[in-house]
């Protein structure tokens, strides 16, 4: 025997433990249980990885369009004068990590369609024509009509871009005409009347949510203040930075220079998404983490099985002169072994199937029909996002789970008296 092989976790106690996973007749049911283990842990730490993948593809794809319309800092400036908010367009534009800053005028509409007959309430932003060509989520998803002209002309020409369910709702298509009607209208001794003026719908987009779709229209920015009786201010000023997760320390560094304005980020304005979104994704880890460890449980009921076979081999390895350690370490690298293969197994399985989720998809959709309406969920494929670290964190948890439960049927084992053990044989 070599030099420290007789130490812990040396060759004979690996030999041991190999020879005890492969499987005899007389250890049948050992085997069964052993398998069933195998299959438990490995899918249940697959089912976990492509859960919480395609739960971080729905996050991101959902966030990406909801960051991609609304920005990431907000600034408010209402009734402050133009030149002093240019000020501070021009300081936010020198931070670090901010990629733009974009003007904005909002306010209320509602919208009529050709005829009369149709009207929706809408949501008007109004922008800079440079600053909506670049909005790609707008700009780059146009289902009709164009931006060319858009932006031009006295005050900012009278086009506007709409939504495409506003657009289905009202019944318009490009070029034709929508009336819009602003209870922010001219004041009268009589009290503010609205106002009401007809616009060309230039270009129809489809930014893939049923929220902004069908309540969103871009008009020049110039159109807007006069539209919204705002000449003289903006409503908000919108920065776009690098990394949407690091805009609480942005919004720190313009409060500084805001002339004490009101300052948010995207997490403030969408508090209540991105909380449901997070307790989401917490309890279907918990949940999915206890089914990883109640599926390793059942490597105890198999080593419980194999200790009882193996009886009178312990009791021999101990005359012998093995210790009640090393007969522990010799059950936990039989039961460990499962486990930590399977997670293996899992742990890779789950992760090739996330990255190839798209084709899975389609041969799924080719042999039982569509699985996945993108009239519903607005998207054509299921988004799976991998996060390595959440699969390194799977793996590691599931192999700890299939450690601890090999320790009870482990210790019964090394507390078997020998002599009880032998005294029948």
């Amino acid at each position: 025997m070599k030099a420290g092989s007789a130490g812990p976790f040396g060759m004979w106690e690996r030999t041991l433990a190999a020879r005890y996973l492969r499987a005899r007749r007389e250890d049948g049911g050992v085997a069964l249980i052993s398998l069933i283990s195998f299959i438990g842990i490995f899918l249940a730490v697959a089912v976990l990885i492509i859960v919480m993948s395609v739960m971080n593809g729905f996050r991101a794809e959902l966030l990406g369009r909801i960051l991609g319309v609304n920005g990431h800092v907000f600034i408010d400036v209402r009734n402050m004068p133009i030149p002093e908010a240019r000020a501070i367009v021009a300081k936010a534009k020198t931070l670090p990590g901010v990629v733009d800053v974009m003007p904005k005028i909002d306010g209320q509409v509602m919208a009529v369609g050709q005829g009369g007959t149709l009207a929706r309430g809408a949501m008007v932003t109004g922008l800079a024509a440079s600053d909506l060509a670049k909005l790609k989520i707008v700009s780059g998803n146009l289902v009709g009509g164009n931006l060319n002209s858009w932006g031009k002309g006295d005050y900012g020409g009278d086009e506007i871009a709409m939504g495409s369910r506003l657009a289905e709702a009202l019944g318009v298509l490009p070029g034709d005409s929508v009336q819009l009607i602003s209870p922010q209208g001219a004041s009268t001794p009589f009290g503010t009347t609205p106002r009401v003026k007809d616009y060309t719908v230039s270009a129809i987009f489809d930014i893939g949510m049923s929220e902004y779709d069908a309540t969103f229209i871009y008009m020049p920015i110039e159109q807007a203040q006069l539209f919204f009786s705002k000449e003289t201010s903006w409503d908000t000023i919108e920065l776009r930075i690098e990394d949407p997760d690091k805009a609480d320390l942005l919004t720190q560094e313009v409060a500084k220079f805001s002339q004490n304005r009101f300052v948010t980020d995207w997490r403030q304005q969408s508090e209540s998404l991105v909380s449901a979104l997070q307790i989401e994704r917490n309890v279907m880890r918990l949940i999915l983490m206890l089914i990883v460890a109640i599926a390793a449980m059942n490597i105890i009921s198999g080593l419980v099985m194999l200790v009882k076979n193996k009886g009178r081999d312990i009791a021999i390895l101990r005359t012998m002169g093995a210790s009640r350690a090393s007969i522990m370490r010799v059950f936990m690298m039989s039961g460990a072994s499962v486990g930590i293969l399977a997670t293996l197994a899992g742990a890779i399985g789950g992760t090739l199937f996330c990255l190839n989720i798209g084709t899975i998809q389609k041969v799924v959709e080719f042999v039982f029909g569509p699985v996945f309406n993108a009239d519903i969920y607005f998207l054509s494929q299921i988004p799976a996002k991998v996060e390595w670290h959440e699969v390194i964190t799977t793996a590691v948890f599931a192999a700890i789970a299939s450690i601890v439960a090999t320790l009870p049927p482990s210790w019964r084992a090394s507390k078997l008296d020998p002599v009880e053990a032998l005294r029948y044989e």
